[in-house]
């Protein structure tokens, strides 16, 4: 686990990745747990703490903390954040995603009348080999043992693959209906491209998302958007 002194770097590390995120019309926020800004912003809010653990409600108004800055960075409406099932509920007008990950949330948010749907997610600790069975299809464990036995950048692979996953899972969720998106990780296909992958889900020919990867210390956050044309 990371202490505090680490947290502050990692947040430094993410918003150093502000100009890649934003090139395209986005907005990045980022919160730690305990950050005094990471209270909730309603009663709506108070309401769906009620009944969490101590280290999901922190998680929680973290990452609602770091959507409403990325709100405002955005100049868009950044009042209560609720829940749309397990997605969140952004303020009308807008598209967003949340993630967590040792204390540290980042959100990304785009106005809804350029973006229908964005996924990001934030890792920061390896995964152990085994995982690869429950994340990669036949054909993605092909490409991540395609590393002539260089233990780092298998590793390296899988935490980027697991990553840009969740991403792309976080987007179609909100892009497909809920018979055609994935239920699963497998259920989403990868491509590797320069500077991340393309993903799309499994059982379907599209849509096509990219999603972009760039290293956070020891660890990888990945984002994608889907705007209204894709």
């Amino acid at each position: 686990m990371l202490n505090t002194l680490d947290g502050a770097w990692v947040e430094r590390l993410v918003l150093g990745l502000r100009p890649v995120v934003e090139e395209h019309g986005l907005a990045l926020g980022v919160a730690r747990a305990g950050d005094p800004d990471a209270v909730p912003a309603g009663p709506g809010e108070e309401r769906l703490l009620r009944d969490m653990l101590p280290v999901r409600r922190r998680e929680f108004t973290a990452g609602r903390c770091a959507a409403r800055r990325a709100l405002v960075r955005a100049d868009l409406p950044a009042g209560e954040i609720l829940s749309e099932g397990r997605r969140p509920g952004m303020p009308p007008g807008s598209v967003g995603s949340i993630t967590h990950s040792a204390d540290t949330a980042v959100a990304v948010v785009a106005p809804r009348r350029r973006y229908r749907a964005l996924g990001i997610d934030l890792e920061l600790h390896p995964l152990p080999g085994e995982a690869a069975r429950l994340v990669l299809s036949a054909d993605e464990r092909a490409w991540l043992n395609d590393t002539a036995g260089d233990a780092g950048e298998a590793e390296w692979r899988l935490l980027t693959a697991f990553s840009a996953k969740e991403a792309a899972f976080k987007a179609f969720s909100s892009l497909l209906a809920p018979t055609q998106a994935p239920t699963m990780l497998r259920g989403v296909a990868l491509r590797p491209v320069p500077d991340g992958f393309r993903a799309r889900p499994r059982r379907l020919p599209g849509p096509v998302l990219h999603v972009t990867v760039r290293p956070v210390g020891p660890g990888v956050l990945t984002w994608t958007a889907a705007p209204h044309v894709l």
